[in-house]
């Protein structure tokens, strides 16, 4: 799909990756609506791109519904909205665990549902979904947030087939540690050499660029040893596994987990 004249919607726009994901698709000639929980960043982000703000938490239910309602004449979605969700799940309430699934996969399942409808009448769009490389392969302290991002992938999927033939593209970006803003900037941690480096937002960006202009159904955003370390988790489980344990990425994981960036957004 050609951007240029296109209006995309964008969650989790109020976070780093977001707003570099907005500003490469107004690079592009796409206009944008930007969405997010933090009013004052995101009406700072329209301004830039020249577009519209619409605050949502979509944890809020109605929120979902709403922001849908509003954005229904949208070309692309862009479901990049997520949280942490990681650490040991005996951790979590009921209530988190509800909260995480309903940010991380309920949220962007309903937009797609609700706004692919009159993209397939149109007969042209397209849906990106945020996934993460802990959607292709889980560690210790990731059971929840892997369950959220495996559950995106498989929807990306089939929805790419059942909307195939339709002009409406369907794409699934699987970012790995990612520089500068985002969810491990965020911990403030030291990345041990073993972990094999990270990309940044623009990459991100980049990826969601080329999803939609060239249709493409999944991206890796990830350095090649954290692309080896994904593949091989999805055709030897145990085997990554006993990697993570021996290796040190079962004590990178617990880090992560255990920040207070992290673990205040549960």
């Amino acid at each position: 799909m050609n951007l240029d004249g296109r209006t995309a919607l964008v969650t989790g726009a109020s976070g780093g990756l977001g707003q570099a994901i907005a500003r490469a698709l107004r690079a592009r000639g796409a206009s944008l609506v930007v969405s997010g929980r933090r009013a004052d960043v995101l009406e700072a982000l329209a301004a830039q791109v020249g577009g519209r703000a619409v605050v949502a938490d979509l944890c809020d239910r109605a929120a979902v519904d709403r922001l849908a309602g509003e954005c229904g004449d949208v070309d692309v979605l862009v479901a990049n909205a997520g949280i942490p969700a990681d650490g040991p799940v005996l951790e979590y309430s009921p209530e988190q665990i509800e909260r995480a699934l309903d940010l991380n996969l309920r949220a962007p399942l309903l937009l797609a549902r609700v706004l692919a409808e009159p993209m397939v009448a149109r007969g042209a769009g397209h849906v990106v979904f945020v996934s993460s490389l802990s959607g292709k392969v889980a560690t210790a302290n990731s059971a929840l947030y892997s369950a959220t991002k495996f559950g995106l992938r498989g929807f990306a999927s089939g929805l790419r087939q059942d909307l195939a033939g339709t002009g409406v593209g369907v794409s699934c970006l699987f970012p790995g540690l990612i520089s500068e803003a985002g969810m491990f900037h965020d911990t403030g941690l030291d990345l041990p050499g073993i972990a094999g480096g990270t990309r940044t937002p623009a990459d991100v960006a980049a990826a969601t660029v080329r999803a939609i202009e060239r249709d493409v159904g999944e991206i890796d955003v990830a350095t090649v040893p954290a692309r080896v370390w994904a593949t091989l988790g999805q055709v030897a489980p145990r085997l990554i596994a006993a990697m993570n344990a021996r290796f040190g990425g079962t004590e990178i994981a617990a880090a992560i987990a255990s920040s207070e960036a992290h673990r205040s957004k549960r």
